[in-house]
């Protein structure tokens, strides 16, 4: 982006979908993500930037865009989907409580010897 005056910035994001405009400084959300680019540059020239840094990429890895993918995710979940989910973590509790009872059962009869 490049810097307007103390509360805007003029954005582009070509890979992105993002079409050059002003924004406040107040509604965007810096990532530690950073692309050399300088002063007033081309959009043509910030995609080949953006492509050759593998921003996308690097994006996609992070821990932010994954919690967001997890949230488009369940968001799109049916009602069947939903209760195939409950049903899953159940009998996934089941397990866990059956092996936990058996270490626990386990650790009191070492401790009576």
């Amino acid at each position: 982006f490049d810097l307007l005056d103390q509360s805007r910035v003029f954005v582009d994001g070509p890979c992105t979908g993002v079409v050059r405009k002003s924004l406040n400084l107040k509604t965007l959300h810096l990532t530690p993500i950073v692309m050399k680019v300088t002063r007033s540059m081309r959009t043509g020239l910030i995609k080949k930037a953006w492509e050759k840094e593998e921003i996308t990429k690097k994006w996609e890895e992070s821990t932010w865009a994954k919690k967001l993918a997890m949230r488009e995710k369940r968001a799109a979940l049916t009602d069947f989907d939903r209760f195939k989910l409950m049903r899953a973590k159940q009998q996934r509790n089941r397990l866990i409580n059956i092996q936990y009872g058996k270490l626990r059962k386990a650790n009191k009869a070492k401790a009576k010897k």
